[in-house]
């Protein structure tokens, strides 16, 4: 067993090294980009342009890696070819052109799948077998969860956790642990800092806030299975209607500029980072939430590049903040359950989004996170942000 624990520390921290490091690097150009967006709104027009170029690579260059961490679900469930390098810029590349330019994109899918990357890197040059490149590939899935978001618990259990619906697994818990570890400590020694969000006062649970973490927990997962089967299914639309592949982000580009310009907002572009903190202090228009799908679902459905997790944290942080209108619960308390809970449902990682939930806000939100976290997993059916996913046990006979 010690030689089991010394061989896998070394394997594990090579791959949180990497991906924690490429995270930070990730954490550095999203912020640049932003920045350079909200100085130059002009950018926006030029998105369907941006959307064409990144079809046009992946199309020429990136076929065996347009799956992204759908490619990485399936090497874990079933190793049958490496991962390519090319993987890891391709998608670093693609997520910066998507938020320089205004497209409504995340930054988890980037960073999954360069810790995927890196980690099948290492196994070909280790020599490692098949049974030893899955758990490595899932450590690598944790590493790069764990240090893009600053919460390493959460981010090891997500690797363990989002591979099959209603099941963990157990043989790759001690190198999914340690990666995200490693991983998660390096954007912080390389001076990069997560955003905080504050709850200042989570009340004792009773009766009623029991109550109402049920009834948020529905909404969070029926808007969570509602994200899901609106990218899929746009996607499955503009893929029959748009045979060549870079014209697919070209329109969806289009559309997303188009739509923010009449709107004369741009709060549903990009990340939406100030958004969400401002869904923990203030009122925010009931509608947010809504708006925020819709540029979401255009943006990765026409082919862009990025993830679905910071928008899912946007969604869900606005519709709890509007569920404070009729919910009694504080709400700072409800942005909060909603920014994991609507995830928790639509990645059907419910402990994954639990744990996330304290390291974030405390460990006095972990009750009512859990009730609303798996309330929100069961009433999102069996459709997921990830295809790949399968199902180990169903939610409901």
């Amino acid at each position: 067993m010690l030689r089991y624990l010394l061989r896998w520390l070394v394997l594990s921290a090579m791959v949180g090294l990497l991906a924690g490091a490429a995270s930070a690097a990730l954490l550095l150009a999203l912020d640049w980009a932003t920045n350079t967006r909200s100085t130059h709104p002009w950018l926006l027009w030029l998105l369907p342009v941006a959307g064409f170029f990144v079809g046009w690579i992946y199309h020429h260059f990136g076929k065996s890696v347009e799956a992204g961490n759908n490619l990485l679900i399936d090497e874990c469930h079933d190793p049958q070819r490496i991962v390519p390098k090319r993987m890891a810029p391709m998608i670093f590349v693609g997520t910066i052109i998507t938020h320089l330019f205004g497209g409504s994109a995340g930054r988890e899918g980037t960073a999954v799948q360069m810790g995927g990357a890196f980690a099948d890197f290492i196994t070909r040059i280790c020599k490692l077998g098949k049974e030893d490149r899955r758990i490595l590939l899932m450590a690598g899935i944790s590493a790069g969860f764990a240090s893009v978001f600053g919460t390493p618990l959460a981010g090891a259990v997500f690797g363990l956790e989002v591979l099959a619906i209603g099941r963990l697994r157990y043989d790759a818990i001690l190198p999914c642990f340690i990666a995200a570890i490693v991983a998660d400590q390096l954007p912080g020694l390389l001076g990069v800092h997560h955003t905080h969000y504050v709850i200042p006062f989570v009340p004792h649970i009773s009766l009623q806030g029991f109550g109402s973490a049920i009834i948020a927990g529905i909404a969070f997962g029926l808007v969570g299975m509602l994200f899901a089967t609106s990218t899929h299914g746009l996607s499955r639309v503009i893929k029959h209607w748009i045979s060549y592949p870079p014209l697919r982000p070209f329109v969806g580009g289009s559309v997303v500029a188009l739509a923010a310009t009449l709107l004369a907002t741009d709060r549903y572009l990009g990340l939406g980072i100030p958004t969400i903190v401002e869904a923990f202090s203030q009122p925010l228009p009931a509608y947010d939430f809504a708006g925020k799908i819709a540029f979401t679902v255009v943006t990765l459905a026409s082919g862009f590049k990025g993830g679905e997790v910071t928008p899912l944290f946007y969604i869900g942080a606005t519709l709890g903040n509007a569920l404070s209108y009729v919910l009694a619960l504080p709400l700072p308390v409800l942005a909060g359950l909603g920014f994991v809970a609507v995830f928790a449902g639509a990645a059907n990682t419910p402990l994954a989004c639990t744990i996330m939930a304290m390291e974030l806000f405390g460990v006095e939100i972990g009750t009512l996170a859990a009730i609303t976290c798996v309330v929100s997993y069961l009433f999102s059916g069996h459709s997921g942000i990830y295809h790949a996913q399968r199902v180990g046990e169903e939610k409901g006979k």
